[in-house]
């Protein structure tokens, strides 16, 4: 062995060991990636931004304390006409993670969440709901299907899943948290959809007509056994004409029905045009309440989550029509 190899074998030696030792940490540090969720960092909450509060509610029951839930529509919003401000376009690209409703509800909001898609995941909470379950949408929604899915509890259910595989996916370290936060919340969810069927079901079925001011309610109506009637489209973005007023008010006239429901995110105009032409052929009807369909109530009441929305629209109707 030459001295000028000697010299130079403990630097070898040395280099060798530096080498070795990077290898075996980025072993494990990718190791470590896969078991904790490569989108995101140990120890970091789940950046989340969602479209409607509905949405909102749910992910943040599934998320719990591994998930930061930012909403862009606050209550009263009206998803079918909402523009996103610069203030949105900078939560959503802050965002590790982006669930909307879907079927065309963010009508103007779906350009900019395909294109952030290429780019993060954008997840529509609908994806998962059998095609047979869905209802036809109209011409004006820009959609083959009804967009209001949260109106038969059995969907939203769906959509709680949804959300659970999409944060398991993520972050892989907290998946089994998702599912018992998951199987926690679809335990509540069933006892409403048992508590919806039941209150309707209380209502005599002559009277069983719910009358709003866009034809939200159709979910409702198919999974609940009730009639509904809407009268400007799917979309609010479809003014109610003469016509619509017209044919709405010799329907209730007819049917002798004496309770209409305003909307919280749609303005009444409309309705009381009905009201007032009901009066004027002698037959009075009445509002039979304030009812929430493309938003919830305020942050931080009853009304402001998933459940009690739900409960609240029941409880509204049962009073008015029973």
């Amino acid at each position: 062995m030459n001295k000028q190899f000697k010299k130079d074998l403990p630097r070898w030696v040395t280099t060798v060991g530096v080498l070795s030792l990077v290898l075996v940490l980025a072993t494990a540090c990718t190791q470590e990636q896969k078991e904790q969720g490569t989108a995101v960092e140990a120890g970091q909450k789940i950046k989340a931004t969602t479209t409607i509060g509905m949405i909102s509610d749910i992910v943040g029951k599934v998320g719990g304390d591994h998930v930061e839930v930012t909403g862009i529509m606050k209550s009263g919003v009206d998803p079918h006409l909402y523009k996103a401000s610069q203030g949105d376009m900078r939560k959503l690209d802050q965002a590790d993670i982006i669930f909307y409703n879907g079927l065309h509800l963010e009508g103007k909001m779906q350009d900019i969440l395909e294109k952030i898609g290429k780019q993060k995941p954008v997840i529509p909470v609908s994806k998962n709901i059998a095609q047979d379950q869905l209802r036809a949408g109209s011409p004006e929604m820009g959609s083959e299907h009804d967009p209001h899915i949260w109106f038969n509890v059995q969907n939203w259910m769906s959509a709680v899943e949804t959300i659970r595989d999409e944060l398991s996916a993520l972050d892989a370290a907290h998946a089994e948290d998702y599912k018992a936060n998951a199987e926690a919340y679809l335990a509540e969810l069933r006892k409403l959809d048992d508590y919806t069927r039941e209150q309707i079901a209380s209502i005599p079925e002559a009277q069983r007509v719910l009358v709003t001011a866009h034809d939200a309610f159709g979910y409702f109506g198919d999974a609940y056994n009730i009639q509904v009637k809407g009268l400007q489209g799917m979309s609010t973005e479809s003014e109610a004409g003469s016509q619509d007023v017209t044919r709405l008010r010799d329907y209730l006239v007819e049917n002798k029905i004496k309770a209409v429901f305003v909307e919280t995110s749609v303005p009444r105009k409309a309705i009381d045009a009905v009201i007032q032409g009901a009066a004027q052929q002698g037959h009075t009807i009445r509002i039979g309440g304030e009812l929430y369909s493309d938003a919830m109530g305020k942050e931080g009441t009853e009304e402001g989550t998933y459940i009690g929305m739900v409960k609240h629209n029941v409880n509204t109707m049962v009073k008015a029509l029973k």
